[in-house]
């Protein structure tokens, strides 16, 4: 295990979209181009099987050390109106585009943190979404609540809105580990929130856990698995902590690469885990990702439905996502658009009544087939080429490139088709970094992404 995790163990992306951010080509794209992409995708998959909408809320209290989320510090709860303003205005802005009401199958609530904001405050928001849209019968509605304030009310008021998920950061329950990232949380707080979204009928609820923290080690991990079991939250996400403070600023700078955990001992982490979660009931789904049976995301995966975006796995698919808020991505399948970063000039450009795009990237053939490849991988862990409108010309390349993981048991390599080994699942995304043409043309000079083990 420790030698593949020393060979495979390099910078690569997390396969959210491809291509990734850093290699959108900016020169192409244009806010007239995004709309048609936009309009046209609208018109093709709205009646069918409606939107998704993900609405950043960037405010918090305190900063999280861990995090890589576009966020705002903030004990002035005076902003939430005037922000939340600005979001319904910019989704007006939007609906001028589509000559018929969205159909709204999907919203996440994300941040930031959501439950920084009033419970009143987000009902507000909803309700003028909900005016100038339709709800689809088979609604998936989420949102991402802090166990230290998320509320009865927040989740009584979201679930009368149709909310039905909602995912609490938990990370790790040892106190030396919650003062370095900065979140510190009691088990009670944790308990209190997940005990109130089942008693208020919550059909999903989700634990986040991070391993290769600064200073955790394999027994915090341990520790922190059998915490979680006691509330046996309905999803579990199990993430590799990124550590990237070039991107990320000072946030990450409040202790030293040495306090972090060895490759090897990260893997460690993640592989004991793993295990402790599949004695509990767990299911693998896709990477990161693990499900008991009873929820929605094992039985995607089982049906071959399960789909990954900007707001990670997801359970049921639509072409269209709609970012509101600041920094939010909106993806129209054909092309990608992401919103300004500066929450200012954010709002100064939807006052004027313009959308607060900055950059984006329209997808040309070869990435559509790229993307499709990447998301057989990320989602089903397998992808073919059977179908001719799948095969590229650099694809024998591709395979050659693959050849070393197929050594190491990683993959089957077949004549029209690749498959992930179970031993493979840990290194998916080594798996698709021979895919990412745009990556393997243009070889970044400094590191862009976090480690893939």
């Amino acid at each position: 295990m420790c030698s593949l995790v020393s060979k495979y163990n390099v910078a690569g992306p997390r396969y959210t979209s491809y291509p990734t951010v850093p290699y959108w080509d900016q020169y192409s794209f244009s806010i007239s181009s995004w709309k048609e992409s936009l309009q046209r995708s609208f018109k093709e998959s709205n009646a069918s099987e409606g939107i998704s909408l993900y609405i950043h809320l960037p405010f918090c209290e305190s900063m999280c050390t861990f995090c890589g989320c576009n966020k705002r510090i903030t004990k002035n709860h005076s902003v939430e109106i005037p922000y939340l303003e600005s979001v319904i205005k910019e989704f007006q802005l939007y609906l001028e585009l589509f000559d018929e009401k969205p159909r709204i199958k999907q919203i996440h609530l994300g941040g930031g943190t959501p439950t920084f904001f009033s419970a009143e405050n987000l009902e507000y928001l909803l309700n003028q979404i909900f005016l100038m849209a339709v709800k689809t019968e088979d609604v998936e509605y989420s949102f991402e609540g802090h166990p230290n304030n998320t509320t009865l009310e927040h989740l009584s008021t979201l679930s009368k809105l149709g909310f039905n998920r909602v995912c609490y950061g938990v990370q790790d329950y040892n106190l030396s580990v919650q003062k370095a990232i900065h979140r510190v949380q009691a088990f009670e707080n944790v308990q209190r929130a997940t005990e109130d979204a089942r008693t208020v009928g919550y059909e999903s609820i989700g634990h986040d856990l991070i391993y290769g923290l600064p200073f955790q080690t394999i027994e915090n991990v341990v520790h922190t698995m059998e915490k979680t079991m006691e509330l046996m939250p309905d999803r579990i996400a199990f993430y590799s902590y990124a550590h990237v403070p070039w991107i990320k600023g000072n946030g990450q700078r409040g202790f030293k690469d040495a306090d972090l955990p060895t490759a090897a001992i990260k893997r460690q982490q993640y592989e004991i885990g793993k295990e402790l979660l599949a004695q509990a009931g767990y299911i693998e789904i896709g990477m990161d990702h693990f499900a008991l049976k009873t929820d929605a995301l094992y039985k995607a995966q089982e049906s071959g439905e399960l789909h990954r975006n900007f707001m990670g796995y997801n359970s049921s698919k639509t072409q269209v996502m709609i970012g509101l808020g600041v920094s939010s991505i909106s993806d129209s399948w054909y092309s990608f658009a992401q919103n300004l970063k500066n929450l200012d000039e954010y709002q100064s450009l939807i006052e004027d009544r313009e959308l607060p795009v900055y950059r984006g990237h329209m997808l040309t053939a070869e990435d559509l087939i790229i993307r499709k490849h990447i998301s057989n991988l990320m989602c089903k862990l397998e992808t073919s080429w059977s179908d001719e409108s799948l095969y590229f010309k650099e694809l024998p390349k591709v395979l050659m490139s693959l050849v070393a993981l197929e050594k190491d048991s990683l993959v089957e390599i077949h004549s029209n088709k690749l498959m992930v080994t179970e031993k493979g699942r840990a290194y998916v995304r080594n798996v698709c970094l021979p895919f990412d043409l745009r990556l393997q043309r243009k070889k970044p000079e400094t590191q862009l992404f976090s480690m893939t083990v």
